[in-house]
């Protein structure tokens, strides 16, 4: 018999939510075989058996959040399997358990994914991704169990695309297009309730509404007061020119062939911060206990905003990629961000990061460092601005960018040095290509 526990999905990692269980007691497992699928601080993953045998036992169930190491099922050789109890995942009308029956109560936040995308687990099964076809449990990703769940679709209708058969997201479009969907009421938000418990709390502001945290919404609100809270703060402003890389992107963009990418802005300022970190180790380094650690690889975090959060994957080996490699990887990652595929390996090993507005119309702001990194770069938007040069006055492309530094490792001539080195390479942007 093998105890499966929660697993560590990603470095800062320290609990999970089961979101899904794709299996029932009683299958056949294989090794490297989807089992369950996991909502971590940073992402929703599922979780493949190292393991080969029938699943004997469910030992968590969907909607329960449990530490790293805590037992969620057993695996057993088939023999043990075939007197193996009968309990599973829960289904919908059937009495919850007492543990997920005081996750229901309102004690900690729906199990909903940093990108919003995948449904909410309940402690009753609400039925989404507990489906039958013909007797076995429906596979359907959180996305295309969310979306079929908005437009009324029933997945044990629909024939998956995905890897073994699984929905996605693309399936449930397909059948909604072709006449399935049924409209469904939006969930009802969460209200404060009276302390008679007679309703919503009426006051001078109306009705007060409480929205419960995701777990990813919890992650960046705890590690953004640390990060303001330890890391000692300090800001560097810079205005660039950004004439000669809006030249340039123009002549690129009209030499690509069709269905080529074609770098954006934020790429030009990913790869000159690439870089000048290569050039000043220090800013391509974290404070921690005490000492410095120096970081050889380059990789440059691009902060995404996505429902309700904000997420940062990561371009490594950022200082080593020409452009066009830059701006494939950001759009990739930043559809994955957005859909809800995105998995912790690709959110984790930044060294440095970068945050744009610009496109929101933000001149300058100042970022919050994303800990432990030593610094982040906030990038406002590029705008037709007066200037003088030789004594005259003219206008030119100018683009604001505020370098945010944690002071215990990335003093202000350094940092210096590395905001004037970002600057160069952006305003002779023929030097990003070298």
């Amino acid at each position: 018999m093998t105890e499966i526990v929660m697993p560590r999905l990603s470095d800062s990692m320290e609990e999970g939510t089961i979101l899904t269980w794709m299996v029932r007691v009683g299958d056949e497992i294989a090794v490297g075989e989807e089992i369950v699928e996991i909502e971590t601080d940073k992402a929703n993953m599922a979780y493949e058996a190292d393991v080969a045998g029938t699943l004997t036992e469910i030992l968590a169930q969907e909607g329960e959040t449990l530490p790293i190491g805590a037992p969620i099922a057993r695996i057993g050789d088939t023999a043990e399997g075939s007197g193996a109890s009968t309990a599973g995942p829960v289904t919908a009308g059937d009495p919850p358990p007492p543990a997920v029956a005081k996750a229901s109560s309102g004690v900690g936040p729906p199990t909903v994914p940093p990108a919003g995308e995948a449904p909410e687990a309940n402690s009753q099964g609400s039925g989404d991704g507990e489906e039958d076809r013909d007797g076995e449990r429906v596979k359907a990703s959180p996305v295309a169990r969310r979306l079929a769940k908005e437009r009324g679709v029933d997945l044990s209708s629909i024939a998956g695309s995905g890897p073994g058969g699984r929905i996605v997201k693309k399936d449930v479009k397909q059948a909604a297009k072709a006449g399935k969907a049924e409209a469904t009421a939006p969930p009802t938000p969460t209200r404060q309730e009276g302390v008679g418990g007679g309703g919503a709390v009426e006051s001078a502001k109306g009705e007060v509404e409480v929205v419960e945290l995701t777990k990813l919404q919890q992650t960046v609100a705890r590690r953004m007061a640390e990060s303001k809270g330890t890391a000692p703060h300090f800001y560097l402003q810079i205005e660039i020119e950004m004439t000669a890389a809006v030249e340039a992107r123009g002549r690129i963009k009209a030499m690509a062939g069709e269905g080529e990418v074609v770098p954006s802005f934020n790429d030009m300022v990913v790869k000159a911060c690439a870089l000048a970190l290569r050039e000043h180790p220090q800013a391509n380094g974290a404070y921690r206990d005490g000492r410095f650690e120096l970081y050889s690889r380059v990789n440059v975090g691009v902060a995404v905003a996505a429902q309700d959060a904000l997420v940062v994957p990561t371009v490594f080996d950022a200082d080593r990629k020409g452009l066009r490699q830059i701006a494939a990887d950001t759009r990739a990652l930043a559809g994955k961000v957005r859909d809800g595929s995105i998995t912790p390996p690709e959110l984790s090993g930044g060294t440095f990061t970068v945050s744009n507005l610009g496109m929101y119309g933000i001149a300058n702001f100042s970022a919050v460092i994303n800990s432990p990194q030593g610094g982040i770069l906030a990038v406002g938007e590029i705008a037709e601005r007066p200037v003088v040069r030789d004594g005259e006055l003219t206008t030119a492309q100018m683009m604001g960018a505020t370098l945010s530094c944690d002071h215990r490792i990335l003093y202000g001539a350094p940092a210096a040095e590395f905001l004037a080195r970002v600057r160069a390479l952006l305003e002779e942007p023929l030097s990003l290509a070298l």
